[in-house]
């Protein structure tokens, strides 16, 4: 027991919370939707770093740079988990309380919309003076008339399903200030709460999707040149990325052989239309032909392979000085602009004699020259030249520290010089071959294919990830569109003497913003009558 001061002299014995009690206060403070909106603005919030700043899964090199280049922020921000936001206990903590949070809203709420439906709706007031009643006399008995007012609100269909989408009803026989009397009672707003339920329990299933795909997961990126075959497997990805349950031996050793690939642009250069044709080898199934185009993938065991970018990849054959073919091979080069002027990196380690080359090169498809300078003009290969530089020294690929292979490390590198002493810029046309100075070895531009850069992404929770957010949509929509409607008729059991017909009393009440019960309400006098009878406008309405 505590003892708590109510005021300057009394004391009185109030008794502790307990653990128990704690754990219930604090179970009640998450699951409160105060806190849940918290929640999610810091999950909104928390996000933001993780597309500001680089991070440690997709790009290392990159957050390493960030690093190297922050020497005081960048270690602070990575041992906060500010590089892999994403992966963080911080954002797990927020990520977990909010699941916790919606889920322990949830579930009361459906417990207590459940109970509802299978409750009575209220009895009609037994005064309708404040919602503005009207009157109508109809040809047919008090009985009658509720009774076909009751089919009217309540719809057709199975039973399970009415209130959907028309009005609960419910009939009393009660004793009014002037005898007996029929009042029934109609009410429409259940599926406006269904909705909003709706819409949590997809938010929770788009939550639980997303942090199942992020473990059940693979991305990787290939750049595959026409004629050769790539292979399922995590060495031959330009970059991989996997998520925590998945494992490099469930990849399927499927193989995608890149046929041809059909780039087709206009006069102006602008780009109509990519293709690439692919023959793909399935475990135990026959090869078959299959294309891709943007935003149109290949479906390959559960996984899609998108066709994200393409380029020209030119092969060369470079000689040492000994005359040996020291490189052959399709070199990517990458485009830079629209009309694909283009630059490519090649690296010759396996000198047999003297020093490593390196080399530097800028391709234009349609190359046009003026005066010192040239340009492309468009990105067919209508008249291709490249522009070629030379290195010779170290290229550091034994230091053991990985190299990205569209850029070169001239820090260990001389460049070779013509005869007045300025670094050599060759020009060359396909099929021409180039002689090194010094006697360093040939150049020999020999063909000019192309290549595409293909996405592949396998993530087996999209179905589900698609339906949930098409449910938040139908629910969100469903709880802001779906009306609030309230409808009362009161009729005497015993008209008055010498009175053939049966006054009706009804009123209606929605939200200021709906109009549509007034219609409602003259829908059903109307179809109880039969007739359209003369309902008393509001004051509104005078």
């Amino acid at each position: 027991m505590a003892r708590v001061k109510i005021d300057n002299y009394a004391y009185a014995n109030v008794p502790r919370l307990g653990l128990t009690g704690w754990l219930r206060w604090i179970w009640r403070q998450v699951t409160s939707m105060r806190v849940a909106l918290i929640l999610l603005l810091l999950l909104a919030l928390a996000s933001i770093p993780g597309s500001v700043l680089p991070q440690w899964p997709q790009d290392a090199a990159n957050t390493q740079g960030f690093i190297d280049e922050n020497p005081f922020w960048g270690p602070l921000l990575d041992r906060l988990g500010f590089l892999d936001v994403f992966g963080s206990a911080w954002f797990t903590a927020i990520y977990l309380l909010l699941f916790a949070s919606l889920i322990g809203c949830i579930v009361p709420r459906c417990l207590v919309y459940w109970r509802e439906l299978r409750a009575p709706i209220p009895a009609a007031p037994s005064r309708l003076d404040r919602y503005e009643p009207t009157t109508a006399e109809l040809d047919v008995e008090a009985q009658a008339a509720l009774a076909s007012a009751r089919r009217s609100l309540e719809g057709s269909g199975p039973q399970p399903w009415r209130w959907a989408r028309g009005y609960r009803v419910r009939i009393d026989e009660r004793e009014g200030r002037e005898g007996a009397e029929l009042a029934l009672s109609a009410h429409q707003g259940h599926v406006r709460e269904l909705g909003n339920l709706i819409f949590h329990v997809s938010l929770v299933a788009i939550l639980i999707c997303m942090a199942t795909g992020a473990m059940l997961t693979y991305r990787g990126q290939a750049l595959i040149v026409v004629g050769d075959t790539f292979t399922n497997a995590v060495v031959a990805y330009d970059s991989y990325e996997s998520g925590a349950l998945f494992s490099e031996g469930q990849l399927e050793p499927w193989t995608l052989t890149l046929d041809q690939f059909d780039a087709e642009f206009d006069l102006v250069g602008l780009p109509t239309e990519f293709t690439a044709h692919a023959t793909l080898t399935e475990p135990g199934k026959e090869p078959r032909e299959v294309e891709s185009q943007v935003n149109r993938p290949i479906q390959v065991e559960g996984a899609k392979i998108y066709l994200q970018g393409n380029g020209y990849a030119p092969v060369f054959s470079i000689t040492d000085s000994d005359g040996n073919v020291a490189f052959r091979d399709a070199v990517p080069f990458l485009p830079q602009d629209d009309v694909y002027t283009s630059t490519g990196v090649i690296k010759v380690p396996d000198v047999t004699s003297g020093e490593q080359l390196g080399f530097t090169a800028t391709l234009l498809p349609t190359a046009v020259a003026d005066g010192d300078s040239a340009q492309s003009l468009h990105p067919s290969p209508t008249n291709p030249v490249i522009y070629l530089r030379a290195y010779t020294g170290d290229l550091g690929l034994d230091d053991g520290v990985p190299q990205n292979v569209y850029e070169l490390d001239e820090s260990q590198l001389s460049p070779l010089r013509g005869d007045d002493g300025q670094p050599l810029v060759v020009e060359m046309e396909l099929g021409d071959t180039i002689e090194l100075p010094d006697g360093l070895g040939t150049v020999t531009w020999e063909e000019l294919p192309r290549f595409a850069a293909f996405d592949l992404r396998r993530d087996p929770t999209l179905p589900w990830l698609l339906g949930s957010a098409i449910g938040a949509l139908v629910g969100l929509s469903m709880s802001l569109f779906a009306p609030r409607r309230r409808i009362w008729l009161v009729a005497p059991v015993n008209p008055a003497e010498g009175q053939k017909t049966t006054v009706v009393t009804a009123a209606a009440w929605a939200p200021a913003h709906d109009a549509g019960v007034r219609d409602d309400l003259e829908r059903v006098l109307a179809q109880t009558s039969g007739t359209s009878p003369a309902v008393a406008p509001t004051p509104e309405e005078r």
